[in-house]
């Protein structure tokens, strides 16, 4: 039997739904190693809690990855250095999105004195990286992911499948099974679904015999409420995400784009009907692993933009998509 690894430090420094795609990689690694690190964002701090492998989480606002970055402060990235320092990781695996690069932090890791670093990289890392990975840009990301483990030495045990996960058992919900939830928000805009569409879904779902919960954070209570009127339950900023993670457990199916609740109703297996602009490919992000129906025009003019706003009048990739198409596709995937 190969020996165990000691402590491997797993960074994923960008959203939820980024980091609950790292699931297959981290379990990769924590069949290989004593103990699994993780860095993670504020934003991906909570996601990274859920999945299975994980002893420990570690936060860290990253000025290179965040999409409102904070300043560089010499002060912060000398902390933070001196904390990989004292926990002296005996290696570590950056993952990153294609288009991030792990060459900054892995500057600060080997200034921390981290002896072993795997990443994919496009540019040339010179002696930053000991394992420069490359990849085929378009692999599904938990594939992406779990290639970069493979390639630092680590893969999944006999009998793990590679899909998504997350911890169980999770929380009680009132909520009897069967429901459909419908998430309208987006943490970018060009991802989001029109809220009057929403809107109708709910109506048009409610009409086709279905329970709707409509769910959103702290912040879209406003955009919830709206979306569920009087025929849907409105969940808006009122679960956490172990809590959000058995909502999507106890669906039918779920409707929401593309963003981070997607990847956790793929994480707890539940179908999903993706609402998804083309900004960036859905061979990539699409949800992974459960009966998935894509919604939206893959061919419109954002095609490959990576918008965080629609750059098309209209938004045509998603608002072409309707009421009845959202229903049709949800009992589809319910079959």
């Amino acid at each position: 039997m190969t020996a165990r690894r000691g402590t491997v430090l797993v960074a994923r420094l960008d959203n939820a739904g980024d980091v609950l795609l790292q699931g297959p990689l981290v379990r990769a690694v924590a069949a290989g190693a004593e103990r699994v690190v993780f860095l993670a964002g504020p934003a991906g701090a909570g996601a990274a809690a859920l999945l299975p492998g994980v002893d420990e989480v570690w936060t860290w606002a990253c000025p290179w990855i965040l999409g409102d970055p904070p300043p560089v402060d010499p002060a912060d990235l000398a902390g933070f250095t001196e904390r990989v320092r004292a926990l002296a990781p005996d290696e570590a695996v950056v993952s990153t999105s294609f288009h991030q690069s792990p060459l900054p932090l892995a500057l600060l890791l080997r200034t921390a004195g981290v002896p072993r670093i795997s990443a994919v990289s496009v540019d040339y890392p010179g002696s930053l990286l000991d394992v420069r990975h490359r990849v085929d840009d378009d692999l599904p990301e938990p594939e992406r992911a779990l290639s970069l483990a493979r390639a630092a030495g680590f893969d999944l045990p006999d009998g793990d499948d590679g899909r998504l996960a997350v911890r169980r058992p999770l929380p009680e919900t009132p909520y009897e099974p069967g429901y459909v939830v419908l998430h309208p928000g987006a943490s970018v805009p060009a991802r989001a679904w029109p809220a009057e569409r929403c809107a109708e879904a709910v109506e048009a779902l409610a009409d086709a015999g279905h329970r709707v919960l409509v769910t959103g954070g702290p912040g879209e209570r406003a955009l919830t409420a709206a979306v569920a009127g009087t025929r849907g339950v409105d969940l808006g900023g009122t679960t956490t995400l172990p809590g959000m993670a058995a909502l999507l457990d106890g669906a039918a199916a779920v409707v929401v784009g593309n963003t981070g609740p997607a990847h956790l109703a793929a994480a707890v297996g539940t179908p999903v009907v993706s609402l998804f602009s083309p900004v960036v490919p859905a061979a990539r992000w699409a949800p992974h692993g459960v009966p998935t129906v894509l919604l939206g025009d893959q061919d419109a003019p954002c095609r490959g933009t990576r918008a965080r706003v629609c750059p098309v009048p209209g938004h045509p990739c998603l608002t072409s998509v309707t009421a009845a198409d959202v229903v049709a596709a949800v009992e589809k995937v319910s079959a």
